[in-house]
Protein backbone atom coordinates (compact mmCIF):
# COMPACT_ATOMS: atom_id res chain seq x y z
CA UNK A 1 0.00 0.00 0.00
CA UNK A 2 2.93 2.33 0.73
CA UNK A 3 4.12 1.81 -2.85
CA UNK A 4 0.67 2.76 -4.18
CA UNK A 5 0.59 5.96 -2.12
CA UNK A 6 4.10 6.85 -3.30
CA UNK A 7 3.09 6.43 -6.94
CA UNK A 8 0.01 8.62 -6.41
CA UNK A 9 2.15 11.42 -4.96
CA UNK A 10 4.61 11.09 -7.86
CA UNK A 11 1.79 11.35 -10.42
CA UNK A 12 0.30 14.41 -8.72
CA UNK A 13 3.71 16.07 -8.46
CA UNK A 14 4.46 15.38 -12.13
CA UNK A 15 1.14 16.94 -13.21
CA UNK A 16 1.81 20.12 -11.22
CA UNK A 17 5.40 20.33 -12.50
CA UNK A 18 4.29 19.80 -16.11
CA UNK A 19 1.67 22.53 -15.84
CA UNK A 20 4.24 25.00 -14.47
CA UNK A 21 6.78 24.19 -17.22
CA UNK A 22 4.26 24.38 -20.10
CA UNK A 23 3.08 27.80 -18.90
CA UNK A 24 6.59 29.13 -19.66
CA UNK A 25 6.07 28.75 -23.43
CA UNK A 26 3.81 30.80 -25.69
CA UNK A 27 3.58 28.51 -28.73
CA UNK A 28 3.31 24.83 -29.66
CA UNK A 29 4.93 24.23 -33.06
CA UNK A 30 3.26 21.48 -35.12
CA UNK A 31 5.28 19.99 -38.04
CA UNK A 32 3.38 19.60 -41.31
CA UNK A 33 5.15 16.23 -41.66
CA UNK A 34 6.24 14.15 -38.67
CA UNK A 35 9.45 12.12 -38.94
CA UNK A 36 7.49 8.88 -38.46
CA UNK A 37 5.59 9.45 -41.73
CA UNK A 38 6.55 9.71 -45.39
CA UNK A 39 3.92 12.22 -46.48
CA UNK A 40 2.76 15.66 -45.33
CA UNK A 41 -0.13 15.50 -42.85
CA UNK A 42 -0.29 11.73 -43.25
CA UNK A 43 -3.46 10.25 -41.70
CA UNK A 44 -4.37 13.92 -40.92
CA UNK A 45 -2.01 13.69 -37.94
CA UNK A 46 -0.77 17.29 -38.10
CA UNK A 47 -4.20 18.91 -38.45
CA UNK A 48 -5.64 16.73 -35.67
CA UNK A 49 -2.85 17.47 -33.17
CA UNK A 50 -2.99 21.22 -33.93
CA UNK A 51 -6.77 21.19 -33.47
CA UNK A 52 -6.57 19.29 -30.17
CA UNK A 53 -3.86 21.58 -28.74
CA UNK A 54 -5.85 24.69 -29.64
CA UNK A 55 -8.93 23.11 -28.09
CA UNK A 56 -7.05 22.76 -24.80
CA UNK A 57 -6.12 26.45 -24.72
CA UNK A 58 -2.64 26.26 -26.28
CA UNK A 59 -1.46 28.49 -29.15
CA UNK A 60 -0.59 25.82 -31.72
CA UNK A 61 0.84 26.85 -35.11
CA UNK A 62 2.35 25.03 -38.09
CA UNK A 63 6.12 24.99 -38.52
CA UNK A 64 5.87 26.80 -41.89
CA UNK A 65 3.78 29.68 -40.51
CA UNK A 66 5.77 30.97 -37.53
CA UNK A 67 5.08 34.55 -36.36
CA UNK A 68 7.95 37.07 -36.47
CA UNK A 69 8.65 36.97 -32.73
CA UNK A 70 8.97 33.17 -32.81
CA UNK A 71 11.27 33.34 -35.84
CA UNK A 72 13.43 35.79 -33.89
CA UNK A 73 13.36 33.80 -30.66
CA UNK A 74 12.79 30.07 -31.18
CA UNK A 75 12.74 29.54 -27.39
CA UNK A 76 9.25 31.05 -27.16
CA UNK A 77 7.80 27.76 -28.40
CA UNK A 78 7.90 23.99 -27.93
CA UNK A 79 8.22 21.62 -30.89
CA UNK A 80 5.72 18.75 -30.95
CA UNK A 81 7.05 15.34 -32.00
CA UNK A 82 4.92 12.25 -32.67
CA UNK A 83 6.58 8.99 -31.63
CA UNK A 84 5.10 6.05 -33.52
CA UNK A 85 5.69 2.66 -31.80
CA UNK A 86 2.99 0.82 -33.73
CA UNK A 87 3.12 -2.94 -34.27
CA UNK A 88 1.38 -5.12 -36.88
CA UNK A 89 -2.05 -5.11 -35.18
CA UNK A 90 -1.78 -2.20 -32.73
CA UNK A 91 -1.27 1.53 -33.31
CA UNK A 92 0.71 3.23 -30.54
CA UNK A 93 1.54 6.96 -30.43
CA UNK A 94 3.19 9.29 -27.91
CA UNK A 95 3.40 13.09 -28.11
CA UNK A 96 6.68 14.68 -26.97
CA UNK A 97 7.30 18.42 -26.53
CA UNK A 98 10.91 19.69 -26.86
CA UNK A 99 12.36 23.16 -26.28
CA UNK A 100 14.75 25.16 -28.47
CA UNK A 101 17.72 23.18 -27.06
CA UNK A 102 16.14 19.85 -28.10
CA UNK A 103 15.45 19.07 -24.43
CA UNK A 104 12.31 17.06 -23.67
CA UNK A 105 9.90 19.17 -21.59
CA UNK A 106 6.79 16.95 -21.63
CA UNK A 107 5.96 13.37 -22.68
CA UNK A 108 2.36 12.23 -22.95
CA UNK A 109 0.89 8.87 -22.10
CA UNK A 110 0.94 6.32 -24.93
CA UNK A 111 -2.25 6.26 -26.98
CA UNK A 112 -3.28 2.81 -28.21
CA UNK A 113 -5.75 1.73 -30.89
CA UNK A 114 -6.60 -1.59 -32.48
CA UNK A 115 -8.62 -0.11 -35.36
CA UNK A 116 -7.76 -1.73 -38.70
CA UNK A 117 -8.00 1.42 -40.84
CA UNK A 118 -4.91 3.63 -40.47
CA UNK A 119 -6.77 6.95 -40.39
CA UNK A 120 -9.20 5.81 -37.66
CA UNK A 121 -6.42 4.05 -35.73
CA UNK A 122 -4.10 7.08 -35.61
CA UNK A 123 -6.99 9.39 -34.80
CA UNK A 124 -7.97 7.24 -31.81
CA UNK A 125 -4.38 6.77 -30.58
CA UNK A 126 -3.52 10.49 -30.89
CA UNK A 127 -6.71 11.55 -29.10
CA UNK A 128 -5.93 9.15 -26.27
CA UNK A 129 -2.33 10.42 -25.96
CA UNK A 130 -3.60 14.03 -25.88
CA UNK A 131 -5.64 13.22 -22.77
CA UNK A 132 -2.38 13.75 -20.85
CA UNK A 133 -2.89 17.51 -21.35
CA UNK A 134 -6.44 17.55 -19.91
CA UNK A 135 -5.37 18.65 -16.41
CA UNK A 136 -2.63 21.12 -17.33
CA UNK A 137 -4.87 24.25 -17.27
CA UNK A 138 -2.40 26.02 -19.58
CA UNK A 139 -1.98 29.80 -19.19
CA UNK A 140 1.10 31.49 -20.70
CA UNK A 141 3.00 33.41 -18.00
CA UNK A 142 5.32 35.43 -20.28
CA UNK A 143 8.49 33.91 -18.78
CA UNK A 144 10.11 33.07 -22.13
CA UNK A 145 9.74 36.71 -23.23
CA UNK A 146 11.16 38.01 -19.96
CA UNK A 147 14.24 35.86 -20.47
CA UNK A 148 14.68 36.94 -24.11
CA UNK A 149 18.11 38.52 -24.67
CA UNK A 150 18.15 42.16 -25.85
CA UNK A 151 20.06 42.59 -29.11
CA UNK A 152 20.80 46.01 -30.63
CA UNK A 153 21.95 46.38 -34.23
CA UNK A 154 24.13 49.51 -34.05
CA UNK A 155 24.41 49.65 -37.83
CA UNK A 156 20.69 50.28 -38.40
CA UNK A 157 19.23 51.29 -35.06
CA UNK A 158 21.69 53.67 -33.33
CA UNK A 159 19.99 56.85 -34.58
CA UNK A 160 16.57 55.69 -33.37
CA UNK A 161 17.89 54.74 -29.92
CA UNK A 162 20.14 57.74 -29.19
CA UNK A 163 17.49 59.73 -27.32
CA UNK A 164 16.15 56.69 -25.48
CA UNK A 165 19.68 55.56 -24.62
CA UNK A 166 20.56 58.94 -23.12
CA UNK A 167 17.54 58.75 -20.81
CA UNK A 168 18.43 55.21 -19.75
CA UNK A 169 22.06 56.08 -19.09
CA UNK A 170 20.99 58.99 -16.88
CA UNK A 171 18.76 56.62 -14.90
CA UNK A 172 21.60 54.11 -14.58
CA UNK A 173 24.05 56.72 -13.26
CA UNK A 174 21.48 57.80 -10.69
CA UNK A 175 20.99 54.18 -9.63
CA UNK A 176 24.77 53.69 -9.31
CA UNK A 177 25.03 56.61 -6.87
CA UNK A 178 22.30 55.06 -4.75
CA UNK A 179 23.96 51.64 -4.81
CA UNK A 180 27.22 53.03 -3.41
CA UNK A 181 25.50 53.91 -0.14
CA UNK A 182 24.05 50.42 0.41
CA UNK A 183 25.44 47.04 1.39
CA UNK A 184 26.81 45.29 -1.72
CA UNK A 185 25.43 41.94 -0.59
CA UNK A 186 21.90 43.37 -0.37
CA UNK A 187 21.87 45.38 -3.60
CA UNK A 188 22.46 43.69 -6.98
CA UNK A 189 23.23 45.73 -10.12
CA UNK A 190 24.27 45.04 -13.70
CA UNK A 191 24.72 47.98 -16.08
CA UNK A 192 26.04 47.57 -19.62
CA UNK A 193 25.11 48.96 -23.04
CA UNK A 194 22.84 46.04 -23.76
CA UNK A 195 21.60 45.08 -20.30
CA UNK A 196 20.40 47.07 -17.29
CA UNK A 197 19.43 45.33 -14.08
CA UNK A 198 18.92 46.75 -10.60
CA UNK A 199 17.42 45.02 -7.58
CA UNK A 200 17.30 46.03 -3.91
CA UNK A 201 16.87 43.01 -1.62
CA UNK A 202 16.74 45.01 1.62
CA UNK A 203 14.15 43.23 3.82
CA UNK A 204 11.05 45.20 4.78
CA UNK A 205 8.36 44.46 7.32
CA UNK A 206 5.20 42.99 5.88
CA UNK A 207 1.69 43.34 7.26
CA UNK A 208 0.39 40.53 5.08
CA UNK A 209 -0.61 37.46 7.03
CA UNK A 210 -0.14 34.05 5.51
CA UNK A 211 -3.45 32.37 4.82
CA UNK A 212 -3.92 28.99 6.39
CA UNK A 213 -4.35 26.24 3.87
CA UNK A 214 -7.50 24.22 4.08
CA UNK A 215 -6.86 20.51 4.44
CA UNK A 216 -8.98 18.73 1.84
CA UNK A 217 -11.18 15.98 3.15
CA UNK A 218 -10.58 12.45 1.89
CA UNK A 219 -12.94 11.27 -0.79
CA UNK A 220 -15.50 8.64 0.11
CA UNK A 221 -14.09 5.14 -0.37
CA UNK A 222 -16.33 2.62 -2.09
CA UNK A 223 -15.37 -1.05 -2.36
CA UNK A 224 -16.77 -3.25 -5.12
CA UNK A 225 -16.44 -7.03 -5.48
CA UNK A 226 -16.27 -8.66 -8.89
CA UNK A 227 -18.40 -11.67 -9.74
CA UNK A 228 -16.48 -14.84 -8.85
CA UNK A 229 -17.01 -16.48 -12.24
CA UNK A 230 -15.84 -13.35 -14.12
CA UNK A 231 -12.23 -14.44 -14.63
CA UNK A 232 -9.82 -12.30 -16.63
CA UNK A 233 -6.75 -13.90 -18.19
CA UNK A 234 -3.46 -11.98 -18.41
CA UNK A 235 -1.66 -11.90 -21.77
CA UNK A 236 1.82 -10.36 -21.90
CA UNK A 237 2.39 -7.19 -23.99
CA UNK A 238 5.46 -5.03 -24.63
CA UNK A 239 4.69 -2.78 -21.64
CA UNK A 240 2.76 -5.10 -19.32
CA UNK A 241 -0.37 -7.21 -19.82
CA UNK A 242 -3.78 -7.13 -21.41
CA UNK A 243 -6.64 -8.82 -19.52
CA UNK A 244 -9.15 -10.77 -21.61
CA UNK A 245 -12.34 -12.60 -20.67
CA UNK A 246 -13.49 -15.99 -21.96
CA UNK A 247 -15.01 -14.45 -25.13
CA UNK A 248 -12.07 -13.52 -25.59
CA UNK A 249 -12.42 -9.74 -25.35
CA UNK A 250 -9.83 -7.27 -24.05
CA UNK A 251 -11.26 -5.87 -20.81
CA UNK A 252 -8.28 -3.95 -19.44
CA UNK A 253 -4.69 -2.95 -20.25
CA UNK A 254 -2.01 -3.00 -17.54
CA UNK A 255 1.19 -0.95 -17.86
CA UNK A 256 4.22 -1.79 -15.73
CA UNK A 257 5.38 0.61 -13.00
CA UNK A 258 8.60 0.83 -10.98
CA UNK A 259 6.99 -1.09 -8.08
CA UNK A 260 6.36 -4.86 -7.98
CA UNK A 261 2.74 -5.96 -8.41
CA UNK A 262 1.62 -2.39 -9.15
CA UNK A 263 0.29 -1.48 -12.63
CA UNK A 264 -1.25 1.56 -14.26
CA UNK A 265 -4.61 0.36 -15.54
CA UNK A 266 -6.98 1.47 -18.29
CA UNK A 267 -10.35 0.25 -19.57
CA UNK A 268 -12.64 1.78 -22.18
CA UNK A 269 -14.20 4.04 -19.53
CA UNK A 270 -11.86 4.14 -16.53
CA UNK A 271 -8.24 4.93 -15.67
CA UNK A 272 -6.59 3.93 -12.41
CA UNK A 273 -4.16 1.40 -11.00
CA UNK A 274 -4.13 -2.31 -10.20
CA UNK A 275 -2.14 -3.66 -7.28
CA UNK A 276 -1.95 -6.78 -5.13
CA UNK A 277 -3.23 -6.55 -1.55
CA UNK A 278 -3.58 -9.45 0.91
CA UNK A 279 -3.39 -11.96 -1.95
CA UNK A 280 -6.10 -10.23 -4.04
CA UNK A 281 -5.83 -7.94 -7.07
CA UNK A 282 -7.45 -4.53 -6.53
CA UNK A 283 -8.48 -2.05 -9.26
CA UNK A 284 -8.49 1.46 -7.74
CA UNK A 285 -10.02 4.42 -9.61
CA UNK A 286 -12.25 7.50 -9.20
CA UNK A 287 -15.96 7.38 -10.08
CA UNK A 288 -18.19 10.44 -9.56
CA UNK A 289 -15.53 11.96 -7.25
CA UNK A 290 -15.52 8.79 -5.12
CA UNK A 291 -12.43 6.60 -4.72
CA UNK A 292 -13.43 3.06 -5.70
CA UNK A 293 -11.57 -0.19 -4.97
CA UNK A 294 -12.77 -3.12 -7.07
CA UNK A 295 -11.52 -6.66 -6.50
CA UNK A 296 -10.55 -8.49 -9.71
CA UNK A 297 -10.22 -12.18 -10.47
CA UNK A 298 -7.05 -12.34 -12.60
CA UNK A 299 -5.25 -15.44 -13.81
CA UNK A 300 -1.62 -14.89 -14.83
Amino acid sequence: MKNVIAILFICIGYTVYSQTVLNDYEYIIIPKKFESFKNTNEHQSSTLIKHLFNGKGFNAIYDDALPNELNSNRCLGLLAELQDDSSLFTTKTTIVLKDCNDKTVFTSMQGISKEKQYKEAYSEAIREAMRSFNGTNYAYNGKSKKNEPITVSFKNDVKELEGEKADKMASIESAKEEVKSKDSEIVTEVATETKQYYKDNTPVDSKIKKAEKEVPAFKKLEIKKSIAKDIWYAQATDNGFQLVDSTPKVRMNLLKSSADNVFMAKTDTKNGMVYKKDGSWIFEYYENDNLVQEELNIKF
